[in-house]
Formats: structure tokens, C-alpha cells, sequence
């Protein structure tokens, strides 16, 4: 995985880009009808119910736009919120406010429904031993807040991008030549980069599993919809040689079927693809 000063790194730059996207040359709106000397107060309200995921996020947004903006946080992330809920008060310059406030209110909007989604995803699975991943499937330029949510709402975090794990999917695969050959090439290119890199390799069937496990330094295998049985198998065939991940169409239904079959991870795609975002609103004081 990346760095916190990488992952820091991505955040800063959401934020510099969203600014740019929505202020430009300037807040017209606020500028027109506001003194620059105005001070306000507003608060973010809840409409809705779930996980709340955005705070330490937001207070970064009004920093950014004016640091003599004060947060008042009376729920943090990560925590149960409902109907009517108040997760802090934010105070300074009105037109500061005004300009962070899409930018807080986008973000955190999604960032909630992530999480609210993930711990559902992370509560079906208590008592498995199973952890739940997210994937790539993200919205692109904001990844970063996406795989933050999901660690808020108590999933874990798979590979951030291409660049920081090994992944040999079906394609992969296919276009190397085989299994053991992308694995054997794969393996030279990160001695010859002196790469540090985990290699996970995808399986579409036992045949697979057990092709795989004739390479060294595999670190997980990932079992592409498999079912129960096949999955089961492939657990008792890999048994301690490297971790298992499940992924391929499990969704909230399904998810602990897998878990008790024995796997390590599994991974979904719907935990930042497939989420409808969380009402809330930012109110004046």
C-alpha cells in the first residue's frame, strides 16, 4: 500500500483540483452579496441515517480555503448518525464558508454512503475472520477519499493503484501466455526493477488454484467467481501457503456464504461503485 505522506499527497490534491473546478476566479455569488468582513457560523445537519465519514476531511477543505476558520466536531468519523444529527459547527469569514461548502458537502455526502455501506458489509461478516476489501472500481480523482471512506466505515483497503501491487488478472494472464509464465515473468521483472511489490494471482478454476500454487512467492490468490464448493476446495487446497480473497458478483447476500467457507478477504467492487450518497446539509447559524 502507499504511504501516509503519499495518501496525504492525493488528498491535497482533491482538494486544490475541486477548488479550482468550483471557485475559479471567484465565488461570484458570495462576493456580490457578502462583505469581506462578514462573519458567520453554520453547522452540518443530517438528514439521513448511517456511518458519518468526512469529518477530518472536511476540516482539511476549510483549512485550505481560509485556516482562520474554526471546526467545532461533535461527531467523528466512523460514528452511527440519524435524522437531525449535528456533526459540527464550522465559524469564520461567511464568504469562506460559502466557498468550501459544495466541496464538504459532495465529499462527505459520498464519503458516508461508503462507510454506511462498508459496515453493513463489515457486520455480515463478524465472527468469520474474514475481512472485507475494497477494488478500483472508484470514481476517477477521488479514489483517495473513496478508500478513506471505506476504512472509516471498517473494510480494508486492497491495492491503491497499479503501481504499488502486483495483480495478474485473466487478461494478464492470457496475454503472457499462462499462469506460470506471467508469474515467472513477473517475478524477473520485480528483481531486475529490485521492486518490492506482493503478487496476487487471479484463479477461474481449481485447475488454476493448483497451477498457481507450483510458484513461489504468491501472496494471495484470488478465487474469481468461484462458488461455495469450489471455493471451499480451493481453501483446503491452499490451505496455509498463501492468503485466499473471493470476489465476483458477492454482494450483501451472499457475502458471509463466502466468509464461511474459509476465505481471508473478500473483495467488492459495490462498496464504492454502487452507493447512494448520504442527505446532508450545511446551515447557517
Amino acid at each position: 500500500m502507499i504511504s501516509e505522506a503519499q495518501f496525504q499527497k492525493e488528498i491535497d490534491l482533491i482538494i486544490q483540483n475541486a477548488i479550482r473546478e468550483d471557485v475559479g476566479d471567484g465565488d461570484h455569488s458570495s462576493l456580490a452579496c457578502i462583505p469581506e468582513s462578514a462573519k458567520g457560523k453554520a453547522k452540518l445537519l443530517v438528514k439521513d441515517e448511517g456511518i458519518i465519514a468526512g469529518v477530518a476531511f472536511a476540516r482539511q477543505v476549510f483549512t485550505y480555503v481560509d485556516p482562520d476558520l474554526q471546526m467545532e466536531v461533535l461527531i467523528p468519523d466512523g460514528s452511527p448518525v440519524n435524522y437531525g444529527d449535528i456533526v459540527f459547527y464550522v465559524e469564520g469569514s461567511s464568504q469562506s464558508i460559502l466557498k468550501a461548502e459544495r466541496l464538504v458537502l459532495n465529499a462527505m455526502q459520498r464519503m458516508s454512503a461508503i462507510a454506511t455501506k462498508t459496515r453493513h458489509f463489515v457486520e455480515q461478516l463478524d465472527g468469520t475472520g474474514t475481512k472485507i476489501l475494497d477494488t478500483r472500481k472508484t470514481t476517477p480523482g477521488i479514489r483517495a477519499l473513496e478508500k478513506w471512506a471505506v476504512k472509516i466505515g471498517g473494510g480494508e483497503n486492497h491495492r491503491f493503484a497499479l503501481y504499488d501491487m502486483i495483480m495478474l488478472k485473466d487478461n494478464h494472464i492470457d496475454f503472457a501466455g499462462g499462469i506460470s509464465k506471467a508469474i515467472k515473468m513477473t517475478q524477473d521483472y520485480l528483481k531486475e526493477k529490485d521492486k518490492d511489490l506482493k503478487i496476487i494471482v487471479e484463479a477461474r478454476n481449481l485447475g488454476e488454484v493448483e497451477e498457481i500454487l507450483k510458484s513461489e512467492e504468491v501472496y494471495r490468490i484470488l478465487l474469481d467467481n468461484f462458488n461455495y464448493e469450489d471455493t471451499k476446495k480451493a481453501v483446503a487446497l491452499i490451505g496455509t501457503r498463501c492468503l485466499t480473497e473471493s470476489s465476483g458478483g458477492i454482494d450483501e447476500n451472499t457475502l458471509r456464504k463466502y466468509a464461511e467457507c474459509g476465505v481471508d478477504f473478500i473483495s467488492s467492487g459495490a462498496l464504492t461503485h454502487s452507493v447512494h450518497n448520504m442527505d446532508l446539509s450545511l446551515k447557517a447559524v
